[in-house]
């Protein structure tokens, strides 16, 4: 694995245009710290493509590695790595954005293997899109529908462990969703993401998806492992249109608890810290 690393090094930082007098070829954190800025600082977007295609050759191969649950690239700002409380799954994503209008995602959710075993890696890419994430039904790493993850958090439900997830999709100029997703692994194999276990008065939900204007500001965090807090969202404007992007915060804030395996909406949450 060390040799294939270094192999990957050798072939990306030959795109990179070298200082003059450098002897020294940089380590995997400085080749995607300089991969990541090309593509900001660029505006022809094949060029960003093929920045991206190095990016992903990189992290495709750090993945895989032995390491992967014990390393983390500290210094890339793009780069999205977290790992859930038990120390049983990672989840590296990043976006690429675009002149044209696209905003792409890329994901890769890596399930620690048992004893003995290795580490089960499932590679997700989306593009963002129009029309809504739906909340009425599962998606799988072939549906997916791209967002970048910044929260795990497992819970238990019907005996089974669950991973329930909080993204952000920029969706266009005008919209952004910030999304509550459950994560599970099939006995079948592959992933599942959505499960009916959100509960909204009446109403069952795959998962929660809060739609509002990309001017504004709208909070989604883990309160406690038994509470997950969101702002209120509120209609700002008279657009006869009533979309997501005339709602945003209303500066009180809703949730949805924990009880029995299922999360039930709740009104009105007090998250003031305790002393």
């Amino acid at each position: 694995m060390r040799l294939k690393i270094y192999l990957i090094i050798y072939i990306v930082t030959s795109i990179i245009v070298p200082v003059k007098g450098e002897t020294k070829s940089p380590d995997i954190s400085h080749v995607l710290i300089n991969l990541y800025d090309r593509i900001l600082f660029t505006n022809i977007d094949s060029e960003r493509e093929r920045l991206n295609d190095s990016i992903k050759l990189i992290i495709g191969s750090y993945v895989n590695s032995d390491s992967i649950f014990e390393h983390r690239f500290s210094e890339v700002r793009y780069l999205g790595q977290i790992i859930s409380p038990d120390a049983r799954l990672k989840i590296v994503t990043w976006n690429l954005v675009l002149r044209e209008g696209s905003n792409k995602y890329f994901c890769y959710l890596i399930r620690k293997g048992e004893k003995g075993e290795k580490n089960l890696v499932y590679e997700l890419s989306g593009e963002n899109r129009e029309e809504k994430i739906r909340t009425d039904i599962t998606y799988s790493d072939k549906t997916w529908y791209g967002a970048l993850y910044y929260n795990i958090l497992p819970f238990k439900r019907d005996n089974k462990i669950y991973y329930i997830l909080l993204g952000i999709d920029f969706g266009n100029m005008l919209l952004t969703r910030k999304i509550i997703d459950i994560l599970s692994f099939p006995e079948e194999g592959g992933i599942l993401l959505g499960n009916d276990c959100f509960l909204k008065g009446e109403l069952k939900k795959f998962r929660e998806v809060l739609e509002y204007s990309s001017e504004g500001v709208v909070t989604l965090r883990i309160h406690t492992p038994k509470m997950i807090v969101f702002d209120r969202l509120a209609v700002y404007s008279d657009d006869s249109e009533n979309s997501g992007q005339q709602y945003g915060a209303e500066f009180r804030y809703d949730a949805y608890v924990l009880k029995k395996g299922t999360w039930l909406f709740t009104e009105n949450v007090d998250v003031k810290n305790k002393k």
